[in-house]
């Protein structure tokens, strides 16, 4: 992860002399933000061996959170743990199919989730205003005002490496084992062991979630501006692509996914402007992007961007996946 960080910070250094200062630490800061969802999906996806759908939708929950707390004057010392608590309640409903259902069927129910959260959040326009969208203060608490690119990305690199840290103590533990033990055969390695099954799929989604609440927060802040088509099924797949481009079995792989995910837009805005006529309008040209990327990265390298020499299997004989 530190190796990742400090490629994240030459390109990082290179944009500022390309783009400009405010524009490069703008993109870094959603490239972190991205990445605290993906660890979710790492935890969940790559570590307990859970498909979900649905993580757009937590992350929409945090930041509906965020965003109502703190126009009613509420410090971010006390609404960023409220929305990373809500954010956490959800990823624990979402995981209650998986104590019956399992494979296709669980991502399935994950799918109706974040449908369910979606239309919640549109029909409840006393509370939300519905697709009228809320726009969301500048992050401020005790005099101090997070309102300039650079102060946004010094706290998005603040909160990835907590979240990152917190992750890699829990990998290294009985809760990592556990979730590993899960993934590889939930009757055979879990069940013969001694680990619950159920309990153990639920602190995977709860952490993930947890994580997905805290990505929300920080974003609505960023964005400035928060509806409910922002956080829409698409969003979902792109958090979940983000995981399988970057590695889903390494807490790394949520930061290489974030940055390809963030950098892809800019690609398409380039791609426009070389195009043929036709081309060039396409509204499916992010689509086909998209698709382009994960077929090259099942073709060329399936582990994903972090994986390294000794691939998954030696980070699962060390015990920590970083």
């Amino acid at each position: 992860m530190l190796r990742s960080l400090l490629l994240v910070g030459v390109i990082v250094a290179l944009g500022v002399g390309v783009l400009g200062a405010d524009y490069a630490a703008g993109q870094a800061t959603l490239v972190a933000t991205y990445a605290i969802a993906g660890l979710g999906l790492v935890i969940i996806v790559g570590q307990a061996g859970q498909i979900t759908l649905g993580q757009g939708a937590l992350v929409a929950l945090g930041a509906y959170a965020e965003t109502l707390l703190a126009v009613r004057g509420v410090p971010p010392v006390l609404s960023v743990p409220a929305a990373v608590a809500l954010g956490a309640v959800g990823g624990a409903l979402a995981s209650l199919p998986a104590w019956r259902l399992g494979g296709l069927y669980f991502a399935m129910s994950t799918l109706a989730f974040a449908l369910i959260v979606e239309e919640v959040l549109v029909r409840w326009t006393s509370l939300t205003r519905g697709g009228a969208g809320l726009s969301v203060p500048t992050l401020a608490w005790g005099g101090m005002r997070v309102d300039t690119p650079l102060a946004q990305m010094l706290v998005s690199l603040a909160a990835l490496m907590l979240a990152w840290l917190a992750c890699r103590r829990l990998l290294a533990g009985r809760s990592g084992r556990a979730w590993r033990a899960v993934r590889e055969d939930e009757i055979a390695a879990a069940e013969a062991c001694g680990i619950d099954v159920a309990a153990t799929k639920l602190r995977a989604f709860v952490l993930g979630g947890a994580l997905a609440g805290l990505a929300g927060a920080l974003y609505a802040h960023w964005i400035g501006f928060i509806s409910p088509e922002q956080f829409g099924l698409m969003f979902s797949f792109e958090l979940l692509m983000l995981v399988f481009i970057g590695g889903a079995r390494h807490l790394s792989g949520a930061l290489w996914g974030a940055l390809v995910i963030v950098s892809l837009p800019q690609l398409i805005a380039l791609l426009r402007d070389v195009l043929p006529g036709e081309w060039s309008r396409s509204a499916g040209l992010e689509t086909v992007l998209f698709g382009a990327v994960i077929v090259a990265m099942v073709l060329l390298r399936p582990q994903g961007l972090a994986s390294a020499s000794g691939g998954a299997q030696a980070s699962v004989r060390k015990g920590t996946e970083d």
